[in-house]
């Protein structure tokens, strides 16, 4: 059973991201190091959030803190990364230039922040849900003096969403960042925080009130991070197939 219930939350947390790297970005080496380079930056993120906490002294306790400590340092490592992604554009340009593939791949602002998001979201999932994996394998389980049951499957889930979050979060921001729509960006920080702090219910058994407000979090942003991509509502209605054709996806309006 332990066996089990490892396999299945770790499908549930990152079964989305291994699909979603499978199919959009494994083939491409560009994306590959864009992915990974932007996981480090999240890494960098944490290491700067986690001294801060540290050197606090007397908020060392308080977890909220470190949560929006945390939030804060993400926000900035993303667009600390974004600005590194605009200075080296025209590189990576003259770079997929050599190959067929790549040229189309990392010509596209968008498919650049949906990587960067991925890579966010892939670490920052990592991080939360490895250690409790680790658990899930045996011996018993969690849920004995008076834990609950529903420790792993809520982990689960709760690393599933942020994961797209961090996605999506990844394409609004970078579209508000190019074209100065800074409600936007606002945007992504309050709900990277209200998300965050939405975790800190589950400590007291509040699964369905943490996982509920997250879920609804990542509806909206996942509209937004379609309305920015250049994605409309009549087009998702014709959306029959794998992709749409070649002359469809052309004709397409671009973001304002």
């Amino acid at each position: 059973m332990t066996l089990m219930e490892f396999v299945g939350c770790a499908l549930i947390g990152f079964g989305p991201a291994l699909s979603m790297f499978a199919i959009t970005i494994a083939r491409d080496p560009i994306r590959i190091i864009i992915l990974i380079t932007a996981a480090f930056f999240w890494l960098l993120s944490l290491l700067l959030s986690s001294i801060v906490w540290f050197a606090v002294v007397p908020l060392r306790k308080q977890l909220a803190f470190g949560v929006v400590c945390s939030v804060i340092f993400q926000e900035a490592g993303r667009f600390l990364f974004y600005r590194l992604l605009r200075k080296a554009e025209l590189g990576l340009k003259k770079v997929t230039e050599v190959g067929a593939d790549g040229a189309v791949v990392s010509s596209s602002r968008t498919t650049l922040s949906y990587v960067s998001g991925l890579g966010f979201g892939v670490m920052s999932g990592v991080f939360s849900l490895l250690n409790v994996l680790a658990d899930a394998v045996g011996p018993g389980t969690v849920g004995l003096n008076g834990g609950s049951s529903s420790f792993f499957l809520t982990s689960a889930l709760t690393t599933s969403a942020f994961v797209l979050l961090h996605t999506f979060w990844g394409v609004v921001s970078f579209h508000a960042l190019d074209h100065g729509r800074w409600p936007l960006v606002a945007f992504v920080v309050i709900t990277h925080l209200v998300a965050s702090c939405l975790t800190l219910l589950n400590p007291s058994g509040l699964h369905i009130a943490s996982l509920v407000p997250i879920y609804l979090l990542l509806l909206v942003s996942a509209v937004l991070a379609f309305h920015a991509a250049g994605g409309r509502l009549h087009a998702l209605l014709r959306f029959k197939g794998l992709s749409l054709p070649q002359q469809q996806q052309q004709s397409q309006p671009s973001p304002q």
